[in-house]
């Protein structure tokens, strides 16, 4: 059985009870980090779990190699926060289970894509989920390029480090739009603002975060 787990965006506590139920009494947990993982798992006072990784690095032969542990014992997937096969390679090896027919089920628990949209303020009834941007500069500027033509709310993700460089992009690809910035939900340095591109840019607290942008509608 796989148990795909949600971890805390933020708050260590913001976790629900099964989850902590799942991550006491399964046999191994699939993470992106370790490291991450037993931070977590100390901080409810969970120790000894055996740890797989599973990451951006995994090759098709070693997510293919996670099947059959899943198949045989009890495995909780986690990601570093929120919820596993959300934008992250978790996703694969939900799909190989189901392929080997290994049950697959959910523990669900804090999503940050709620979070952005309970606090914009508006009844967004759609939104287009762009998710993670291209790194590589043509196949971003070609992706925003096609956002631009798109009228409903977008919703665009990116790794911490890319946090000015991707409301640069906004400035330069959608300068008459207005935006929601979360920044480090769920954590005592939460930031929200909203506004133009020019405001964000301006009040912008950190340099690095954790973050999630919306792109109102026009």
């Amino acid at each position: 059985m796989l148990y795909l787990v949600a971890t805390p965006i933020g708050d260590t506590t913001e976790i629900t009870l099964r989850a902590l139920e799942i991550l006491k009494s399964c046999d191994v947990v699939i993470c992106e980090s370790t490291k991450e993982a037993s931070k977590l798992l100390r901080s409810h006072g969970i120790t000894g779990k055996t740890y797989e990784v599973l990451d951006e690095h995994s090759t098709p032969d070693d997510k293919a190699a996670l099947v059959p542990l899943c198949a045989e014992k009890s495995v909780a997937l986690v990601t570093d926060c929120g919820t596993p096969g959300f934008c992250d390679p978790g996703a694969d090896l939900v799909r190989l289970c189901r392929q080997k027919n290994v049950p697959v089920k959910s523990a669900l628990g804090a999503s940050a894509l709620m979070g952005l949209l309970s606090l914009s303020g508006q009844r967004l009834d759609e939104f287009v989920f762009r998710g993670f941007l291209p790194a590589e500069t043509e196949s971003r500027g070609k992706a925003l390029r096609e956002l631009t033509k798109e009228k409903r709310a977008i919703i665009v993700m990116d790794t911490p480090y890319r946090l000015k460089k991707t409301l640069n992009d906004m400035k330069e690809h959608f300068s008459n739009r207005k935006f929601l910035l979360t920044l480090n939900l769920s954590q005592d340095d939460e930031c929200v603002l909203d506004g133009n591109i020019d405001k964000l840019i301006s009040g912008l607290p950190y340099e690095k975060a954790e973050f999630m942008l919306l792109i109102y509608p026009t």
